[in-house]
């Protein structure tokens, strides 16, 4: 009996137990192909868990296995893509299929701001050994790089080389946005 009241208590609390404060408001939304000659039938699955910092989660498929790529947040979703900065990787397995999960700030309130001009870091050959001032600008995009410009050509890709990974010597873009419009990225959207 004893047993029993106790189970009882345990459930009248758990009932009574506010579950607003452990809401997560998810938002989905899609990444799709930079170009129908590229990588045709990749996609992307994007979810962003709020409140507080965003839990970006990213699903990718329909990709070349065993590849790394590159996720980046960027201001408009095709070149010249504006300001970008890189996120992390994404490494496909043996069938194609990438996940990748960031915690960060992932909403309408993504932005990049640099006040005035400072000295920085050149640690590669291509890096600015300053940055230019900017006022802040909103970035609501996402977009998806082959780690290698060789990994692309494998996929019936351009041989082009970009600065969208840690050496600045990556692939082309393989997924983006642009099913967005370009002012009005996914991000926007959450709050």
């Amino acid at each position: 009996m004893r047993h029993a009241l106790a189970f009882s208590a345990c459930v009248a609390v758990s009932i009574a137990w506010p579950t607003s404060s452990f809401a997560v408001d998810n938002k989905i939304f899609k990444m799709v192909a930079s170009s129908s000659s590229c990588a045709p039938g990749a996609s992307g699955r994007v979810t962003v868990s709020t409140p507080n910092n965003q839990n970006l989660h990213v699903e990718v498929s329909g990709l070349p296995a065993n590849t790394e790529f590159d996720l980046f947040v960027i201001q408009v979703p095709k070149a010249p893509f504006g300001l970008s900065w890189y996120q992390g990787d994404i490494k496909t397995d043996s069938k194609g299929l990438g996940v990748g999960d960031f915690v960060g700030v992932f909403s309408q309130e993504t932005f990049t701001v640099a006040p005035g001009s400072a000295s920085a870091p050149v640690v590669f050959p291509s890096d600015a050994s300053t940055n230019p001032p900017t006022p802040p600008i909103q970035m609501y995009h996402l977009g998806l790089w082959f780690a290698s410009p060789d990994d692309a050509v494998a996929a019936g890709c351009p041989n082009t080389v970009t600065p969208f990974n840690g050496e600045h010597n990556a692939g082309v873009q393989v997924l983006n946005t642009s099913n967005f419009d370009d002012l009005h990225g996914p991000l926007r959207s959450i709050h």
